[in-house]
């Protein structure tokens, strides 16, 4: 009976520590968060909106840009208008304070300038953190639901690291990345490409691409 069990027993072992790895050991899967990141389309529509946004910003610096120039030529003509000889001094003090009026307008103007300005790029910057983390929310949802539905208990970032940082996958056989699944569901209810007008050329030529030089 001892020699029985002697020589099952290592039998067992080794059948049973050939099974555990299939229980215990975890399924891993890489995706490229920047790649999809990148190749969603609700990040181009993203792009679009502060684009559309930023335009409407830079036509209203301008506008107060031109207003600051035309102030500018005013005092310059003010200024002069004050030095001129062959008037009285009394019209050239009441030239003179018109003068100084006017660059007192200019000060305003340029400190609406630079307040415009920064408004502006603080709410560029707001904008686009509000839907870019949109955007990384919606795509780690679909990650977490890919990698629950397909069975996997970790899924590790490909994506280039920043300079200077350690990237979080050393290597992978790529046999488990779920990039191009995540990039195909979401990008399943994207909406049909709109024209681009400048597609061809007036004389019929078709403008270059990326990639065909």
């Amino acid at each position: 009976m001892k020699i029985i069990i002697k020589r099952i027993l290592p039998l067992v072992l080794v059948a049973w520590l050939g099974a555990l790895p299939v229980f215990a050991q975890p399924r891993i899967a890489t995706v490229d968060v920047q790649k999809v990141f990148e190749k969603y389309w609700r990040r181009e529509q993203a792009q679009a909106a502060l684009k559309d946004r930023g335009q409407t910003f830079d036509k209203e610096i301008k506008n107060l840009q031109d207003d600051l120039e035309k102030l500018g030529a005013d005092f310059e003509k003010l200024r002069e208008a004050s030095n001129d000889q062959s008037v009285t001094k009394e019209e050239r003090d009441k030239r003179k304070a018109l003068a100084d009026n006017k660059l007192l307008e200019i000060k305003t103007a340029q400190n609406t300038l630079k307040t415009t300005a920064e408004n502006a790029r603080d709410q560029i910057m707001s904008q686009q953190k509000r839907l870019y983390d949109s955007i990384f929310e919606q795509i780690t949802t679909a990650i977490k639901a890919k990698a629950k539905s397909s069975g996997y208990t970790l899924v590790l970032n490909t994506a280039p690291p920043s300079p200077g940082m350690v990237p979080s996958v050393l290597y992978t056989n790529g046999d488990s990345d779920l990039t191009d699944a995540i990039l195909a569901q979401l990008n399943a209810g994207a909406p049909p490409p709109v024209a681009d007008p400048d597609a061809n050329k007036p004389d019929g030529k078709s403008k270059d691409k990326p990639g065909d030089k």
